[in-house]
């Protein structure tokens, strides 16, 4: 999984496609599934798969594409390792970003990647992580045709055929038509229209969706970026440059990658180019941006109400129901989304599910972990998950992976139980090495040196009982870890 060397443009055929995915959003507005530090792209929210997976998969069927480009976030490393395990995907390489500044520095520094890597005749092909395609068929033909358009010296974006009067996107009215080709030139960016003006979108029938996907040549970008935005190349460029490698992964240089201006990709170089042009894209999308995706799933019953999970109407029509474990049951209610988490339960109507976020910001500003973190956290080893919480006592439940182990550490303000409960737990205490056996236990002391290893071939669970002054998760000192997060400062607050 190593990063490739560099390869001249002429080792690579011009047809050579690079998909780059953007799997750096946080998704608020899917909230209270899609968190902070497990944001909706991460969530297998229309089958077996994750979206991010999905993507994955998408990619992998492209004519002539090579292993992915994943652009994330640092706190999402491990997750987005561990997903990429689980597909099989053995030649991704991921750039992570130390902060979200929107899309044109993620597609700066994929640019850069490629160009470094692949040659300026590559073609790069950006798309969100978190988005939905029904017809993969339609697709792909798609992408080989904005390949074809993108070799002759175009940026080409894709314009989503409409299919509703929809004043939640951003659109795209398409110019003169290129030769023979479906592709057109882009006449204009729309910004959100009212629904007035969406619905004359929809009957003039030149006027499409604003996707956020685009392909091109990495030169060609990189010579529209430079002119429009010099300081963003630059600083890129330095990102990717000074960053720290390990193996397939760079970790972007923090101080460079704050230097590029935070905005959008459209605002940044798409909307000032005279060489846009647009493929048409007719293949069931949906950018899965609200709770109203849920609208993909079928009728649950002759009222219009559509459900997953354990959900009962009775006299209620048109709702749309997530239910993540407990009985929702629902009597006289109408057109309102029902979202069930274990910690949270969101009660919206469907013509307000666009203000969740600002939901979310509210958590944020009073400092609310819903905001943030599920009880479930996942990590490299495995993950925890928060079953009881009072004053001066926490208990959690621990998986860890065959062959993991958490980091060598101490904690200043609290000793720990564990109980193990299924597999063998080899454990480390000060000086001390030994095997702990299902319904055997231990006590870790203050300020112990400890580390807890799965040296089985099955998953190692045990429940963790904390007791003391602080239980605060930035309570951690590591000596040494295997998954090299010492030396990462957004790291060293987290759990293990």
């Amino acid at each position: 999984m190593d990063v490739p060397p560099r390869l001249f443009p002429s080792m690579i055929s011009a047809r050579t496609i690079v998909p780059v995915l953007l799997a750096g959003g946080s998704g608020s507005r899917l909230w209270p599934l899609s968190r902070e530090h497990y944001p909706k792209q991460f969530h297998a929210l229309l089958g077996a798969e994750s979206l991010f997976q999905d993507t994955v998969a998408r990619a992998s069927q492209i004519e002539n594409a090579l292993g992915p480009v994943v652009i994330g976030a640092e706190k999402h490393r491990f997750v987005i390792a561990e997903q990429l395990r689980q597909s099989d995907i053995r030649d991704a390489s991921v750039l992570l970003e130390p902060d979200a500044r929107n899309t044109a520095p993620a597609v700066a520094v994929a640019a850069h990647f490629v160009m470094e890597n692949f040659g300026s005749e590559a073609l790069v092909f950006v798309m969100a992580a978190d988005h939905a395609i029904g017809d993969i068929k339609a697709f792909t033909e798609a992408v080989t045709a904005a390949a074809e358009v993108a070799e002759r010296g175009y940026i080409v974006t894709f314009g989503i055929k409409p299919t509703r009067p929809e004043t939640g996107f951003g659109y795209l009215k398409a110019g003169p038509r290129l030769g023979t080709s479906s592709a057109h030139l882009v006449e204009s960016f729309v910004e959100k229209p009212t629904a007035t003006r969406a619905q004359e979108f929809i009957e003039q029938g030149d006027h499409y969706w604003n996707g956020g996907m685009f392909l091109f040549r990495s030169g060609q970008f990189l010579a529209e970026l430079r002119k429009h935005e010099p300081a963003t190349y630059e600083k890129s460029r330095e990102a990717i440059d000074k960053g720290r490698r390990d193996k397939n992964v760079i970790s972007l240089d923090a101080k460079s990658f704050s230097g590029c201006r935070a905005d959008s990709v459209d605002y940044a170089v798409m909307e000032k180019s005279d060489q846009l042009a647009l493929v048409p894209l007719d293949a069931d999308w949906d950018d899965v941006g609200s709770w109203n995706f849920l609208e993909r799933l079928p009728e649950q019953d002759a009222d219009g109400n559509r459900s997953r999970g354990d959900v009962m109407f009775e006299s209620s029509h048109g709702n749309l129901v997530h239910s993540g474990g407990r009985l929702i049951a629902m009597v006289g209610v109408d057109d309102h989304v029902v979202v069930e988490t274990e910690d949270a339960v969101l009660v919206v109507p469907r013509s307000r599910v666009q203000d969740v976020k600002k939901l979310v910001q509210q958590l944020k500003r009073r400092k609310r972990s819903e905001a943030d973190a599920h009880r479930r956290v996942y990590r490299p080893w495995g993950f925890y998950e928060t079953v009881a919480f009072g004053e001066r006592f926490q208990v959690k439940r621990i998986a860890v992976k065959p062959g993991e182990q958490l980091s060598l550490q101490m904690h200043y303000h609290r000793a720990e139980h564990w109980v193990v409960v299924k597999g063998s737990a080899m454990v480390t205490c000060g000086d001390k090495r030994f095997i702990v056996s299902e319904n055997e236990s231990t006590y870790i002391p203050t300020a112990q040196v400890h580390r807890l290893e799965n040296p089985g071939r099955v998953t190692l669970e045990l429940i963790e009982v904390q007791s003391g002054s602080y239980l605060g998760e930035d309570d951690i000192v590591r000596m040494s870890d295997v998954y090299g997060r010492i030396e990462s400062k957004a790291d060293s607050l987290a759990k293990t």
